[in-house]
């Protein structure tokens, strides 16, 4: 069995004396969908933000592709990772072909242009993601769907193994929230992302991570953490877990304190 893309061994984040992440442990093998799920302030951000490089970790090590994140420089990390956050338009006036190329920058040097298979790069990168006909179009033009799968296709042009999303689905309507979690899913990569909506986590995910306060309280398949009694106790109301009698994934309902079944 071939090792690990990804291994988080005893990582942890405290700052000012206080655990934002307290020690956690998991892997993530090629092709991997990690849905990262937990309330407000559990640590689902603060992650991410270690997995990335933007922030340092306090103690353990996380090792991609068998290589220890802390001995990798900001080139080199970008490379291998590619980060897609909640939509926030570039505050240029940029094109959507612009921005795709972005994806190219940790591979080039400064003054380095662009070749014919870059170019091939990008638009095969748009053509993936639906919106080789916007190549040309100012990204202020863009709806939030287009908007997100341009940062997937900025994303596909980095080449990176390894794509982390911060919330990717948050303010936009239902019909480009799945859209983008089925081009996630579709792309190739180990993705981890934060999610707050659990049903769209139960769908497209094959693993999840819950967490309360910091602490990893679980990891394993949809099945095994999606539970009743997991899932009230962290969010503290009660809930049903049955499966959808459609697409056969499970399906998470909450109930208002009090109210039962």
């Amino acid at each position: 069995m071939p090792p690990a893309l990804l291994r988080l061994h005893q990582a942890a984040l405290t700052i000012d004396g206080q655990s934002i992440v307290a020690p956690l442990s998991f892997s993530a093998n090629k092709g991997d969908f990690i849905g990262i799920i937990g309330p407000n302030g559990a640590g689902k951000s603060s992650l991410l933000k270690l997995i990335n490089g933007t922030q340092p970790l306090s103690s353990g090590d996380i090792v991609l592709q068998q290589r220890s994140l802390a001995k990798l420089n900001s080139r080199q990390r970008a490379c291998k990772i590619a980060s897609v956050s909640q939509v926030s338009p570039p505050v240029f006036a940029l094109t959507v072909y612009q921005v795709a190329a972005m994806g190219l920058l940790p591979h080039k040097g400064w003054f380095d242009g662009n070749t014919s298979e870059d170019e091939q790069q990008i638009a095969l990168a748009l053509q993936q993601l639906g919106l080789q006909h916007k190549a040309q179009a100012l990204v202020e033009t863009l709806s939030g769907g287009e908007l997100q799968r341009l940062y997937l296709a900025r994303a596909l042009v980095q080449q990176a193994e390894l794509l982390l999303l911060d919330e990717p689905t948050n303010h936009l309507d239902v019909l480009y929230q799945h859209q983008i979690l089925q081009l996630s899913r579709g792309l190739g990569k180990t993705v981890l992302a934060c999610l707050h909506d659990l049903n769209l986590a139960a769908r497209y995910c094959n693993k999840i991570a819950l967490l309360h306060q910091g602490r990893l309280l679980a990891f394993g398949s949809p099945a095994e953490v999606l539970t009743t009694a997991q899932l009230s106790q962290v969010f503290q109301l009660p809930c049903e877990v049955s499966v959808h009698p459609v697409h056969g994934k499970l399906q998470i309902t909450f109930f208002a304190s009090g109210s039962g079944l």
